[in-house]
């Protein structure tokens, strides 16, 4: 009886090592903070100019912006639903 319980807390012990660290929400947010990533640097790429508005005021706030964002999605953990058992 007590190896039959020692198995099972070593399986579910394996199981959530075995877990990934990140969801889909996380990937989803890391692409979206890629994507304007991209599209702050091709807005760059297109104005040509150093001194032009896009380039000075907008491209680094969206940037840093970005940044943040891609930080915050992954720490990000999303809490467990609870699931009614019964």
């Amino acid at each position: 009886m007590k190896s039959l319980a020692k198995k099972k807390q070593k399986a579910s012990v394996e199981k959530k090592a075995t877990a990934m660290p990140l969801e889909a929400i996380n990937y989803l947010m890391i692409a979206l903070g890629a994507l304007v990533i991209a599209g702050s640097y091709w807005g760059m790429y297109l104005e040509k100019s150093v001194d032009g508005i896009f380039s000075l005021f907008i491209s680094p706030v969206t940037l840093v912006g970005a940044y943040v964002w891609i930080i915050f999605a992954v720490l990000y953990r999303p809490k467990a639903q609870k699931t009614r058992q019964g």
